[in-house]
């Protein structure tokens, strides 16, 4: 296959995914008035299962518990947003919430909670050190979504070591 061919062919299907993803991300928004849908739910509490490995409770309820009330913050934090942030964000869980999209920017065939967390967290390291950069911003917005949302809340902040504020 020549080089120029090749590189149609790339051009092409990019073009090809962006526009299905779009679609998809339209056909499915993230967010429906300013809130997680279930899918989005979904994708950040199983992004979080890998991403917090070893900071979470090791027992399964209170782990399940921890994931869902940083679900419920990132949801907050959704509502709060300006319009035109919320908008990004809704694409960016639409996309990643359908499987098309899913297997596309991520690379993960299982669904978020479905996928053992080790598994996510080789689809997250792909997107992080992805040549597309489309793909590691998705990463660092998930990334610094999870990580904010679970650390806003003090019963999480003596597992890093963390006081809490100090008077002044």
């Amino acid at each position: 296959m020549q080089r120029r061919t090749l590189l149609k062919l790339g051009l092409v299907s990019g073009t090809v995914l962006a526009l299905a993803g779009g679609a998809v991300a339209l056909l499915q928004p993230g967010l429906v008035q300013g809130r997680l849908t279930e899918a989005g739910r979904a994708l950040f509490m199983g992004v979080g299962r890998a991403i917090l490995q070893g900071t979470l409770p090791q027992d399964a309820v209170a782990q399940q518990q921890a994931l869902a009330a940083m679900a419920d913050r990132v949801d907050t934090l959704a509502q709060n947003l300006p319009p035109h942030v919320q908008a990004e964000l809704s694409q960016l869980v639409g996309l990643l919430g359908s499987s098309a999209g899913r297997l596309a920017l991520a690379g993960l065939a299982s669904g978020w909670l479905e996928a053992a967390p080790a598994e996510v967290a080789a689809a997250l390291d792909g997107m992080r050190y992805s040549r597309l950069q489309v793909r590691q911003q998705a990463y660092q917005a998930l990334h610094e979504i999870v990580g904010g949302a679970y650390f806003s809340d003090e019963s999480t902040w003596a597992v890093v070591g963390y006081p809490g504020p100090q008077d002044i």
